[in-house]
């Protein structure tokens, strides 16, 4: 059973939980983190989703909820490690937006992380449940994978990320 912490509308802790996929009262509001692992090449580590997640078979970034007791940054790292078996180093991420949401069913703040890390794909550890594949990719990979279907087109800051110096 995963349990969040839940959050008012300025980003406050309330004291209370709820557990994943009950709803939520109007006004509360969950943290979620998404992790864009750049190369020093430039280009993204992407992975490619199991066939029982939600958009089965696409390719996406890593991301989840934070869990009760997380703070973003736990919750990045822990994302990572579950799902890639990676080890990040938190020094070299960096937060780069929070972003508000008003799901109709679950309202989430999303903490958008880059870390500067060169990975070595092959030592990847898939959560076997979560993903099946990953690779590198640059911005016009990924802009063409999103324009081909194949890629999630959920996120509504890939300019300023690929923009983004660090």
């Amino acid at each position: 059973m995963e349990l969040w912490d839940i959050l008012d509308e300025n980003f406050n802790k309330t004291g209370r939980t709820v557990e994943r996929g009950k709803p939520m009262k109007p006004g509360e509001y969950h943290l979620v983190v998404h992790i864009w692992i750049k190369n020093s090449k430039g280009e993204y580590l992407i992975q490619k989703r199991t066939a029982n997640k939600t958009y089965p078979l696409m390719w996406d970034t890593t991301g989840g909820s934070a869990i009760t007791g997380d703070d973003s940054l736990t919750a990045a790292l822990r994302e990572v490690k579950e799902e890639m078996g990676i080890d990040l180093s938190p020094g070299n991420g960096k937060l780069l937006y929070r972003i508000k949401r008003k799901h109709f069913d679950s309202p989430d703040f999303v903490d958008v992380w880059l870390f500067n890390e060169n990975i070595d794909i092959d030592r990847l550890i898939f959560q076997p449940d979560e993903v099946c594949d990953a690779m590198w990719a640059g911005q016009e990979k990924i802009l063409a994978m999103i324009d081909e279907g194949i890629f999630v087109d959920v996120y509504t800051y890939l300019d300023e990320l690929f923009n983004n110096k660090k």
